[in-house]
């Protein structure tokens, strides 16, 4: 695994959508294996690179609500987290004012738990009209590349 110190200004201008801040007194570091890249700041997995983009990763998203949901009922729970993407039949729940193209983390319907992280293929109104479907690509789920070096 190879390791690569980060400065607090480059994180801080790639994470800036999500108003989040770090200081030079965090540790900055970024671990990648093979073409997996994970940002841990103060030896904490907090965010991933997915093409050239930062997202941030089940362990951070655990604690902290940083992205618009999509809540699944239970029977899609095992289909996603082997890494399938989400179709809309086992979708309950879709969050106001998501667009096209944006990180989304989805959830299951009992614990609330985020369960991956996708990106939307459709917006909110488009995901609501649709019966049938793939509606958001899986970049990132419980027991992952992402999830194991994290």
């Amino acid at each position: 695994m190879k390791i690569i110190r980060l400065s607090f200004k480059e994180l801080n201008e790639k994470i800036k959508q999500y108003n989040l801040e770090f200081s030079k007194k965090d540790i900055l570091e970024v671990k990648q294996e093979n073409d997996v890249r994970v940002i841990f700041i103060n030896q904490q997995p907090m965010f991933f690179y997915h093409q050239e983009k930062v997202v941030p990763t089940l362990h951070y998203l655990q604690h902290h609500s940083l992205l618009k949901k999509i809540t699944i009922d239970m029977g899609a729970v095992k289909f996603i987290v082997n890494g399938a993407d989400v179709m809309r039949p086992g979708i309950v729940e879709i969050e106001d004012t998501i667009n096209k193209d944006e990180f989304i983390v989805i959830i299951d319907n009992n614990h609330k738990k985020p369960l991956a992280v996708g990106i939307a293929l459709y917006n909110s109104e488009e995901m609501q009209s649709l019966k049938t479907g793939k509606v958001i690509k899986n970049i990132h789920y419980v027991g992952d590349e992402i999830w194991k070096i994290s």
